[in-house]
């Protein structure tokens, strides 16, 4: 049986942890995976912010620009502002994961990004982000939004903070994100600075204050539209899905699939995950007949889970 599911894994063109019906998932050992999710984008004429999903095993990450190490984070931390770059240039980042023991993971995929020309003699801070705006979405995330800030040379991006921490950025272009990997039932007060290219900050938007939910009810970071059929594929049954991504500020790159109550499969994507409507297909058996529930739910970009899909029920061989 796992010969025939490691030959119908191989075959997909996503990077794909295959499993079978009702199977308890695995421990995949002490060695970090690649980090998912890289994204990286200008902070300044000088700075770029590089932030990636939390990879499972993760003590430090290490980042690379080019084949130079030019950062080493805590394994509790998935982004990094890298500083002292030149105005004007396009730069290749990749992040590793190191284990307790040592160990490197592989290298994530490659991301690039061009800082802004550098504007001479620029002392002109961004006005300051008005109208800051939030709800809540759920028991561990929070949307924001503001409305954009002015500069005589351009906005190049916006950080967020929680309380005195920086926790976030997003490009000049946005004005809104959603920040996740928070506590259930707790309080918290985020504000919005704005940057330009030659680093000017503004003053912090007026605060945000909100309170997570008391309970977990996962609405905020389910897939949505989750759809499940079945098909025949030589002498054996599988099941097909589609679904669209969760709202988040990040890439999702990783969805767990239950099925019957239990994880069957996992799912990776080692290129750019879809932000549009995604769809997968897995090997469920050969008999026909058979009633299965299956829903999905996704690894979000700060390393937890989001909450599930609407369950559905999808019969093999069943008409229509």
């Amino acid at each position: 049986m796992r010969r025939v599911l490691a030959l119908l894994c191989g075959a997909l063109t996503l990077v794909a942890s295959c499993g079978w019906a009702g199977a308890e998932e695995e421990d995949g050992g002490g060695v970090p995976g690649a980090p998912t999710g890289l994204t990286a984008a200008a902070g300044s004429a000088t700075s770029v912010h590089v932030m990636w999903n939390a990879t499972a095993h993760a003590e430090v990450y290490e980042v690379y620009r080019g084949t130079r190490k030019v950062r080493e984070v805590p394994g509790s931390e998935h982004m990094v502002d890298v500083t002292r770059l030149r105005p004007s240039t396009v730069y290749v980042f990749t992040v590793r994961a190191r284990g307790a023991d040592g160990r490197l993971g592989p290298r994530s995929r490659e991301v690039r990004a061009k800082t802004p020309a550098a504007v001479a003699d620029d002392r002109s801070a961004p006005t300051r982000p008005s109208a800051p705006r939030g709800r809540v979405a759920g028991s561990r995330a929070v949307q924001l939004s503001w409305s954009a800030s002015t500069d005589d040379r351009g906005v190049v991006s916006y950080d967020v903070h929680q309380g005195g921490t920086k926790i976030h950025s997003v490009s000049g272009g946005r004005t809104a994100t959603l920040v996740t990997g928070l506590r259930p039932g707790t309080s918290y007060a985020f504000t919005v600075r704005a940057r330009d290219a030659a680093g000017n900050l503004s003053p912090a938007s007026a605060a945000v204050r909100l309170t997570t939910r008391g309970t977990d009810d996962g609405r905020g970071t389910a897939p949505t539209g989750f759809r499940a059929a079945s098909h025949r594929e030589g002498r054996a049954y599988r099941v097909d899905l589609s679904w669209v991504p969760p709202r988040v500020d990040g890439e999702v790159a990783e969805y767990q699939i239950h099925l019957d109550g239990r994880p069957a499969t996992s799912l990776v994507y080692g290129g750019s995950a879809p932000r549009g409507r995604a769809t997968y297909s897995f090997y469920v058996g050969q008999a026909a007949g058979v009633t299965h529930r299956v829903r999905i739910r996704a690894m979000l970009p700060d390393g937890t889970w989001g909450g599930f899909s609407q369950e559905r029920t999808v019969t093999t061989g069943a008409q229509g």
